[in-house]
């Protein structure tokens, strides 16, 4: 049982941009412990898509509920199940540890397992079943994570292969969905504190601007445009492609 809160921005970059920014902040930022990650998302929602229309509109309150894994589980594996809410620019996250056949118990029968039963998943409970959410999206990305030589509360992480599907909505079904964009390159700046001078003058230098980015809010829009035929990358090919994709060699 975890509780968040801080600062969180986002920056859109293209590949080109992505190695360029990295060239010159590579000295300030120190690799995480786990700083190669692949980041699975079961994104929740009903029937009329209230959560993520609440969202685009950009209100000064929002929440979402969604699943978490960092490589795909299986049953026995522990995923977290979260409640995360933005108020104002700061964002806070609560999430509980959970085995996935527990989740997945709790999903079918509504029942929360007694070691389970705390403060933050009865908050998640409520949610859910007060507006009657359920997994609704699949979304997956490969991350690179960091933090600050000198400041540990201060993180970059670097999102590549954002991809999607709308069906097989189980961590435990594997990695495949949708690309949405080869050439994009999703940053997010996360810190308790102030963002460091040295990381600010670089962006400003690069001309590079915080966006209102959303995966889900992009997926969703794309989705509904329905002008675009997806690609589909598979799990089996994801480790070749992200290779190529993130040039790891040159730039991690």
């Amino acid at each position: 049982m975890e509780i968040f809160n801080r600062v969180e921005q986002k920056y859109i970059l293209t590949k080109e941009e992505y190695k360029q920014l990295f060239s010159k902040i590579n000295n300030y930022l120190e690799k995480d412990k786990y700083y190669q990650s692949k980041i699975c998302n079961l994104y929740f929602d009903n029937d009329n898509n209230d959560f993520i229309i609440n969202s685009l509109e950009k209100p000064i309150f929002k929440e979402k509920v969604r699943l978490r894994s960092y490589s795909v589980p299986n049953l026995n594996d522990i995923v977290y199940l979260e409640l995360k809410g933005k108020y104002d620019g700061v964002v806070f996250k609560r999430r509980v540890d959970i085995k996935l056949k527990d989740f997945n118990y709790y999903m079918k029968s509504g029942i929360i397992k007694k070691e389970y039963n705390n403060q933050i998943m009865k908050e998640i409970d409520y949610v859910i079943k007060k507006f009657n959410i359920y997994p609704k999206l699949y979304i997956g990305y490969d991350r690179l994570s960091y933090y600050d030589k000198n400041n540990i509360n201060f993180r970059v992480t670097f999102d590549f292969n954002l991809r999607s599907r709308q069906d097989e909505l189980k961590l435990e079904l594997g990695d495949n969905g949708n690309l949405y964009n080869k050439d994009l390159v999703i940053m997010e700046v996360k810190s308790l504190q102030s963002i460091p001078l040295w990381f600010t003058k670089i962006l400003s230098d690069m001309k590079i601007y915080p966006s209102s980015f959303s995966k889900y809010g992009e997926i969703y829009i794309n989705k509904e445009s329905k002008n675009t035929k997806p690609l589909v990358i598979k799990e089996k090919e994801i480790n070749e492609f992200k290779l190529n994709y993130m040039e790891v060699e040159n730039y991690v």
